[in-house]
Order: C-alpha cells, then sequence, then structure tokens
C-alpha cells in the first residue's frame, strides 16, 4: 500500500490523538513491490505486494513501549495505542531515554522518479529478456531477478514532527553458468531512476564472466594483489562505515577507540586516496533525506583523504556526551580515481580479480578483522593477464590494513549491494596488497 502524506498524517493524527502517553512517536512505512525471477532461458514467477505497517512508540516516565500494526483501521489504531502504553508502563526506566524530536529541517533526497514508480511488469520482463538472450547467444545457462518498487516512510511525534519521504526503485541481478555448471559469472545494478538501468551491459558482463570451460584453478591459501571490482571494494566499505560508530569508540570496543580514551577523530587512520561521504542530494548514490531516528541526513564526509572526519552517534550517546547526534547512513560514495581493471591487472605479477563477495561478518571489532568468500566470478592473475578462472576463496582480512594499504581506484560508479532495500552505495574498483585468502571454497 502506498500512501500519499496526507494519508499518512492522517494516520499519524488518530494515533496521536489516541495518545495518553507522556508523549508519543508514530512510524509509518509501506509500498508497492514487484518481481520476476527467471532461470534457463524462462520466467519462474512473479509477485506483487503490497503493504503497510505502522509502529506506535509510547514514552511514559523514561521509558518506551512499542507496538507495529499492519492494519489501519480506527479499532486496530486504538488498540495498538492501548497496548504500546501497557508495554510502556510495564518495563524498567531506560537510562538513554531520549524525548521524541519535534520539527526539523530536511532537505532533498534524489531517490524518486515518477516513471520508475509507475513501472508495469513488461518492463521487468524487457530487462530479463536481455539476459536470457545474451545468454542464449553465446550458450551459458542465465538465472536472476528484476525487481520494481515504489516505498514511502512517515514519521510524527507528539512534539510537532512529520515528516514524509518517497523512494524508487529498480534492480537487476543476473548470474550466468556453463552448461557443465562449473562456473558462474554475475553482474547487477541497482537504480532509483529506470532510465540509468543498462539490462544489456548487466547481460553481457555477467554472461562473459560465466562463459569459461575450463576446469578453474586452485590458489593455495595466502596473501596476494587483488583487483577488487567495485561491488567488492563496497560490500568491504560497507563494513568499515558500519563500524564508525561513536559510542563504541568512546568506550573503548571498536577499532576507532583512541587509547587512554575517546575515539580517534581527526586521526589519519587510511591511505590519503580514501574518501568516503554521505549526501542525500549525491545524484550516484543518495541517502535518505530522513533517518531512522528521525535526523535529518546532511551532507558530510565520514573519511576525508584518509583522514576520520566524524563517527555516527545516536541521539541517545550525543545527549550523554553533550555532542551533535549524527545519523547512521546505508548509502555511501567512496570517491574513486582514473584507474582502468585494466590498468590494475597489468600492473599484477601474481593476484586474483574478484567480482563480489557474499557471507560477510566483523569477527573482531577492536581490529575490523571481516570474513567472507569470493563468488560468481574469481580469476587468476599472472604477469598482467587474465589466465583463468579461479576456485573461490575464503577470506579473512583486516580492513584498517586493508583500506591503509590502497594501490590503485578506478572511477567510482553505483553498485548493487543491499538491492531492494533503499541501498545504494557506489564505489571504485580497487587494486590492494596482501589480501589474506585463508582457505579455499569447493562452491562456484
Amino acid at each position: 500500500m502506498f500512501l500519499s502524506s496526507d494519508d499518512a498524517q492522517a494516520i499519524a493524527d488518530k494515533v496521536l490523538a489516541h495518545s495518553k502517553a507522556d508523549a508519543c512517536a508514530v512510524h509509518i512505512q509501506g509500498g508497492l513491490d514487484q518481481s520476476l525471477r527467471f532461470a534457463r532461458g524462462g520466467a519462474t514467477t512473479n509477485l506483487a505486494t503490497a503493504e503497510a505497517n505502522l509502529r506506535i512508540s509510547s514514552h511514559v516516565g523514561g521509558r518506551i513501549g512499542a507496538c507495529s500494526i499492519s492494519r489501519l483501521d480506527d479499532d486496530s489504531i486504538a488498540s495498538a495505542v492501548a497496548r504500546s502504553e501497557e508495554i510502556a508502563r510495564m518495563l524498567p526506566v531506560d537510562p538513554d531515554y531520549v524525548a521524541p524530536l519535534g520539527p526539523q529541517n530536511y532537505g532533498f533526497s534524489n531517490r524518486y522518479d515518477e516513471a520508475t514508480a509507475h513501472l508495469r511488469l513488461d518492463a521487468l520482463a524487457d530487462a530479463a529478456a536481455r539476459v536470457m538472450e545474451e545468454g542464449a547467444r553465446i550458450g551459458v545457462d542465465t538465472f536472476g531477478c528484476a525487481a520494481a518498487t515504489r516505498r514511502f516512510d512517515a514519521f510524527a511525534t507528539s512534539a510537532g514532527l512529520f515528516a514524509y519521504e518517497r523512494r524508487s526503485e529498480i534492480d537487476l541481478s543476473a548470474t550466468a553458468r556453463n552448461r557443465a555448471d562449473s562456473w558462474s559469472g554475475w553482474a547487477g545494478a541497482h537504480h532509483f531512476c529506470a532510465d540509468r538501468l543498462d539490462a544489456e551491459e548487466i547481460a553481457r558482463l555477467a554472461c562473459a564472466k560465466g562463459a569459461h570451460d575450463s576446469t578453474p584453478a586452485d590458489l593455495e591459501p595466502g596473501a596476494y594483489t587483488v583487483v577488487l571490482e567495485p561491488d567488492a571494494a563496497a560490500e568491504l566499505a560497507f563494513w568499515l562505515i558500519r563500524a564508525m560508530e561513536a559510542r563504541a569508540a568512546d568506550e573503548g570496543r571498536s577499532f576507532f577507540a583512541r587509547p587512554g580514551g575517546g575515539a580517534l577523530i581527526g586521526e589519519k587512520l587510511f591511505d590519503e586516496k580514501l574518501t568516503i561521504r554521505v549526501d542525500p542530494a549525491d545524484p550516484l548514490a543518495p541517502e535518505a533525506a530522513v533517518s531512522f531516528e528521525g535526523l535529518p541526513h546532511r551532507a558530510r564526509a565520514f573519511v576525508e583523504n584518509g583522514v576520520v572526519s566524524t563517527l555516527y552517534r545516536s541521539r541517545a550517546w550525543a545527549q550523554r556526551t553533550g555532542a551533535e547526534p549524527i545519523p547512521f547512513a546505508r548509502n555511501f560514495v567512496m570517491t574513486g580515481r582514473d584507474a582502468s581493471i585494466d590498468d590494475m591487472v597489468r600492473s599484477v605479477r601474481r593476484g586474483v580479480l574478484v567480482t563480489r563477495f557474499w557471507y560477510t561478518n566483523i569477527v573482531d571489532p577492536k581490529s575490523l578483522l571481516l570474513t567472507g568468500l569470493t563468488r560468481d566470478g574469481n580469476f587468476l592473475i599472472e604477469n598482467g593477464s587474465v589466465v583463468a578462472p579461479m576456485r573461490n576463496m575464503r577470506f579473512n582480512q583486516r580492513l584498517g590494513e586493508l583500506f591503509a594499504n590502497i594501490k590503485a581506484l578506478g572511477p567510482t560508479r553505483r553498485t548493487w549491494r543491499g538491492a531492494g532495500e533503499g541501498v545504494a552505495p557506489a564505489a571504485p574498483a580497487m587494486l590492494v596488497e596482501g589480501f589474506n585468502f585463508s582457505s579455499k571454497s569447493s562452491g562456484i
């Protein structure tokens, strides 16, 4: 269910009218989603859904009780308000309690396109057809999903805040496997504007990577020079920026903790080629205008030429420390340079070209040790040329060391990571040395 700003405000007003708590906060979100899955030359599943959810947070004596519902009729709303207040009264006082926000000034976020919001299934079918046609042309099996959505978020509080934001999305993910089912390649893209999706390019890249019949090479575990394509680089940058949280640093629990107390803000911790910014108005990878806590997102750098500029800071921690609250952002731009992937490959005597990662997770927050697996397109590099497909590997890599050792960056481009969730990072291809592959993986 896609609600207009007026409809969302009318529902919020009903909630606030029923509230008997000291304060009340409302979050309404929902939308319309459709997708088309395909495999081996034909469509397999198409799905269309409409949903809306209402979350009510009642504040009573420094305690917050919450209740979420998916029915928006008057009786359900009244019952949910009463239930949230009942829950609040049963809880202990929250030492990190903060009152709801009042009115805020939000900027523009470049995440909605009217034509994209009203795409029909035939547009998704056309994108999927481009992939299947290319697979048939070069003799590989193709699999994937094309999806489109329009979503909204609305926030309201008894302190006078009302915010409404919408976004449109289209994404295409394509995997190609050789007919022996012994090798795969992948490509994908995610955009807020359908005009920017190049299905033919996605099809060409995925199928070219998957069209290898030779037995994949085995590489012994160890430290190697790697060329990370933009989707792989974005995955690593995502975990870096996710770790940039002020409270964990101030309490000595993170990589960004200063010995003796405080956070390493203003310190050069990474290579000078690393800059990561967040900006709701960025044309390539815009963040939302409204954060999860209702704070406005502002354009800011988190890392500037290798120097840590700022860290995320929740309203609760900002209140406790007397500092500015800085909302967490999932959409970022990692600034690139002008080296092409071909240039990077030519500079490598022996190493690996990595298409993307999966199943990544932080093992140790203090050292930023990340683990994960390569997926859908590893290639062995020898003497400046890609010479063979290469089996996947598990890696264990400290991100601080990796981002302090950047040898080259390519142009920044939008990536697919987190498609379908309003996530839109942009990153360049990246050349690094000493990337630690810890073991082999039998999967393709």
